[in-house]
């Protein structure tokens, strides 16, 4: 499985990742990535396996995908914190994300940002 997110995020991505498969006490590293635009905004994706599903996460996933200005401002963030479950963050604004996939939830995070850079 660990290899499918891998093989997913690098072909979707077309970068570099740092970082590398670790065992954690709760959740398995999948995938760790992080770019830096020409503008100095980052964008940064981690996802962790965890060892069973719950409710708030029945696809047994942990996620946070995030992309920010050169100065540190969050404009775009994916993630499912314990409490809040999927959601996104567009500037101040916060909303629920309905999971579909790794492959959506990639495209659906990069469609905000190339949205955002557009605007720009």
């Amino acid at each position: 499985m660990r290899q499918r997110f891998f093989f997913i995020f690098s072909h979707l991505w077309h970068i570099m990742p740092y970082g590398i498969m670790c065992n954690m006490v709760k959740a398995t590293l999948v995938f760790r990535a992080k770019k830096i635009y020409p503008d100095g905004s980052i964008k940064e994706m981690v996802l962790w396996q965890l060892p069973d599903m719950s409710p708030e996460r029945p696809h047994g996933l942990k996620y946070r995908l995030y992309y920010s200005s050169a100065d540190g401002a969050c404009l775009v963030r994916y993630d499912n914190e314990t409490g809040k479950g999927d959601h996104r963050h567009l500037a101040d604004y916060e909303e629920p994300y309905r999971f579909q996939g790794v492959e959506k939830l990639v495209a659906d995070f990069q469609r905000d940002i190339d949205l955002l850079r557009r605007k720009r």
